[in-house]
């Protein structure tokens, strides 16, 4: 992509249009050139003023409008992305069957770069029949349709068809304007558990043993593997201020055995388990019931600790037939050897399929929005991950896994 990546932010008619200027935002401050193409049913919810002022560029909805320039075939032509937040059924529909009466419809036909859809709607629109089969029109011609949220709709309904966080979507566009192929919907049919965060053991009611995992990698995976086609249960452990991925199952944990329990449930019918959370490998023996005060002499309380169980070890153990296990590892190189030397070591004595490395250095893999370090794999490669946002990351990793999964079903 270019330095400057040259977006169409196109809006669609539905009441989630408000939360276009958030992507808009989002945009802009990382550095794109971003032109907003709205309906005409968007300028009802939100004015043009609104998108000329965040974006710095005029805003038309007509192709008879600018026509010197040329823009019904120019704005498609010279674009990197085009992205349509929100996609109502109705902008759905008109793109599967080539319309092109407005300047949306019309960038939509003459566009040669990623075309994405990000869908809201009402729960029923999005399960119609008419609707799942203009996505599967879309995306059989190489637009990627997202999965929506499920949550509080307009009103007092409740279901799928949520916008997705305005974050995650500048995620995923981010993500394609850097690797336009990013998002194939190879992992349709698979079953998927990722695990994220960091666990926290209580050593009272206040206090407690824990690490410095965000859980921005882990929601990363679960929300590409979303967006390739999974059905993805994500295990979560203490993410802040992250907003559930769009189309995956949230299921909420705090210690190391609730993640245990959690992702062992999980994982008895799942195709592919990736285990992404910084697991506490001890525990205090015991947990205080009351808070542990400081005493009169200044001494120090000490803290017996007890290990915790090595969770993908166990799921090493009881996989099943064709089932595809990831593990990561953040190591430190010490006199024994360096970061790869403890990578293949722990690989090895894991037994996982894949194993993700990561090198902990200052603001490198955890906390932050970008990550770097190996792909190991049991058959002995070794692939460099470039550094990069963590989105990308998980992209490799998911390349890599349907790799094992589709050489396990031409084996068979």
């Amino acid at each position: 992509m270019t330095a400057r990546g040259r977006v169409v932010l196109g809006v669609g008619g539905g009441i989630a249009a408000y939360k276009a200027c958030e992507v808009l935002r989002g945009l802009t401050e990382s550095g794109h050139d971003v032109r907003v193409v709205p309906t005409e049913a968007a300028l009802r919810f939100v004015g043009a003023a609104t998108f000329e002022a965040l974006s710095g560029h005029p805003v038309d909805t007509g192709v008879f409008t600018r026509v010197p320039e040329v823009q019904h075939v120019r704005v498609g032509q010279e674009a990197d992305l085009v992205l349509v937040v929100p996609a109502t059924a109705d902008l759905l529909a008109r793109a599967a069957h080539g319309l092109a009466d407005d300047l949306l419809t019309s960038t939509l036909l003459t566009a040669r770069c990623p075309v994405a859809f990000v869908p809201a709607m009402h729960t029923e629109m999005w399960e119609h029949p008419a609707t799942r089969d203009n996505v599967a029109l879309l995306r059989s011609r190489g637009a990627v349709v997202t999965e929506p949220d499920a949550g509080r709709l307009t009103g007092a309904d409740t279901g799928r068809g949520r916008l997705a966080d305005p974050r995650e979507i500048v995620d995923l566009a981010r993500l394609l304007l850097a690797r336009p192929g990013a998002l194939p919907r190879d992992l349709e049919g698979l079953r998927v558990v990722v695990s994220a965060g960091g666990t926290r053991e209580p050593l009272d009611p206040v206090r407690y043993l824990g690490n410095r995992s965000s859980g921005k990698q882990g929601y990363a995976l679960a929300r590409v593997a979303a967006q390739r086609g999974a059905e993805v249960t994500l295990v979560a452990a203490h993410t802040v201020d992250l907003p559930a991925p769009a189309g995956a199952d949230l299921v909420p944990v705090s210690t190391a055995e609730q993640l245990r329990r959690a992702v062992s449930e999980a994982a008895v019918d799942a195709d592919v388990v990736v285990m992404a959370a910084a697991v506490a490998d001890f525990r205090p023996a015991t947990a205080a019931e009351h808070k542990i005060k400081k005493t009169a002499d200044g001494a120090a309380p000490v803290v017996e600790l007890e290990r915790n169980p090595d969770v993908l070890a166990e799921l090493v153990e009881r996989r099943r037939a064709g089932q595809v296990l990831v593990g990561f590892a953040a190591e430190t190189g010490d006199e024994h050897g360096d970061v790869l030397h403890h990578g293949r070591a722990k690989l090895k004595r894991k037994g996982c399929d894949l194993l993700v490395l990561n090198a902990v250095t200052e603001g490198g893999a955890f906390e932050g929005d970008d990550n770097t370090g190996w792909l190991l794999s049991s058959d002995g490669l070794e692939r460099p991950i470039p550094p990069g946002r963590k989105s990308a990351l998980a992209t490799a990793v998911w390349d890599a896994v349907a790799d094992v999964v589709r050489g396990r079903r031409e084996r068979q």
